[in-house]
């Protein structure tokens, strides 16, 4: 029997402190948005880390995001983009996205930032008309009933060998919750499965937040 680590709210902390650098005006970004009601859509720090990573590690050049929220994940993918990369960021919520744009301009980014108001998969299909296989990342943290969507046109969009990321993927655990029928549980469920048996991409399933799949495009 394998004795699993029960990661504890201070356990949680200690090893953030210990792994996470995060630069000032993140951690000012993160703190204002922990004031707003929908806080808990905000990723967490070891994720912002993570992507910053992943950025150095995949030489990311151009990115697209599904669900900016206050700009936090986007804020750290561009941060450590190089002066040519580009994040395409998608939202439909302009109050948000406002707080977003803010911390952009201030930390002299915005220029790597395209961002469009209006439904993702609106932008991403017009995407598919003329970059088809060319970003290197996609971060998708949108309504959970069109994550499938998201998935099928990231799909086109990334080069072979390029990533996805996809956030919530265990819904606070109500994945599990066989009485649970609501739309945006079923996606998930199935999208799950579907990766776990598609053979055009490598997962991997990670234990940030609430759940981070990665899938890597063949």
């Amino acid at each position: 029997m394998i004795d699993y680590l029960t990661y504890t709210p201070q356990l949680a902390a200690y090893y953030r402190a210990v792994t996470v650098r995060e630069p000032a005006i993140l951690e000012r970004l993160r703190i204002e948005t922990a004031a707003l009601p929908n806080s808990q859509m905000q990723i967490s720090p070891e994720q912002g880390q993570f992507f910053r990573l992943l950025v150095e590690l995949l030489h990311i050049r151009t990115a697209i995001e599904i669900g900016v929220f206050t700009g936090y994940s986007s804020l750290n993918l561009a941060l450590v983009l190089p002066s040519e990369g580009r994040i395409i960021a998608c939202d439909i919520n302009k109050e948000w996205s406002d707080i977003a744009r803010r911390y952009w301009s201030e930390a002299k980014v915005e220029k790597k930032i395209d961002f469009r108001l209006g439904p993702a998969l609106n932008t991403l299909e017009e995407l598919t008309k003329e970059n088809s296989g060319n970003f290197d990342f996609v971060f998708v943290d949108g309504d959970k009933e069109g994550y499938d969507s998201y998935y099928e046109v990231s799909l086109k969009l990334l080069r072979p060998g390029g990533l996805i990321a996809l956030d919530n993927v265990l819904r606070g655990g109500q994945i599990l919750d066989t009485e649970n029928r609501s739309p945006e549980i079923e996606t998930l469920r199935r999208l799950n499965a579907k990766i776990r048996s598609d053979e055009r991409v490598t997962p991997a399933g990670l234990p940030y937040g609430d759940g981070l799949t990665l899938v890597l495009k063949r």
